[in-house]
């Protein structure tokens, strides 16, 4: 039986799709709906691995999971976004270079048997979802009054998680030649 953090993960994965299209086509689904189900994907981010750990079910293939749902959820939202213009395509394409970066460093370079993260990258990890909150909260009504900066500021922060990401690449790809003092 599946534990209740990879039904959470789970969640998240399923609502990729969806959101994916209504940030590339916002007019397909209330801005309310979309938002709730973004708060509905963070939510899920931010429990399951606490509650992994709790009910003690947390593993590495679980935790690969929950990773990889966030590198596909942020991927199709964010392409969504840029298919309408709102994010620059780089970014979508960086985080699966990233992520692919981060598992082949993981289990196949350091060979270890779980990921092994970088501060830099788990801060990206949690900015991809900066744009997409800002995207999705310029749509709603009560934010209406500041609606024309929203939009601005997640485009600049995309801009931002670009650098930031390629940054992180470049980190990953030198920390194995700084750690062996070349």
């Amino acid at each position: 039986m599946a534990s209740m953090a990879n039904l959470l993960t789970g969640l998240r994965l399923l609502l990729a799709l969806p959101l994916a299209v209504a940030f590339a086509q916002p007019e397909l689904l209330d801005a309310r709906v979309a938002a709730a189900l973004l708060a509905a994907a963070i939510g899920s981010d931010y429990v399951d691995g606490k509650l992994a750990r709790r009910l003690g079910t947390a593993s590495p293939g679980g935790q690969l999971f929950d990773h990889g749902t966030d590198c596909l959820f942020v991927t199709a939202c964010l392409t969504g976004a840029a298919v309408a213009g709102q994010v620059p395509p780089v970014l979508p394409a960086l985080v699966v270079v990233a992520f692919g970066q981060y598992v082949l460093d993981s289990y196949w370079l350091h060979r270890q048997k779980r990921l092994r993260m970088s501060t830099l990258g788990r801060w990206n990890g949690i900015g991809y979802f900066v744009p997409l909150v800002g995207l999705a909260a310029a749509r709603l009504d009560a934010f209406s009054g500041i609606a024309a900066l929203l939009v601005p500021a997640a485009r600049a922060t995309a801009y931002v998680l670009v650098a930031s990401t390629l940054a992180s690449i470049v980190d990953r790809a030198t920390a194995a030649r700084r750690a062996r003092g070349e």
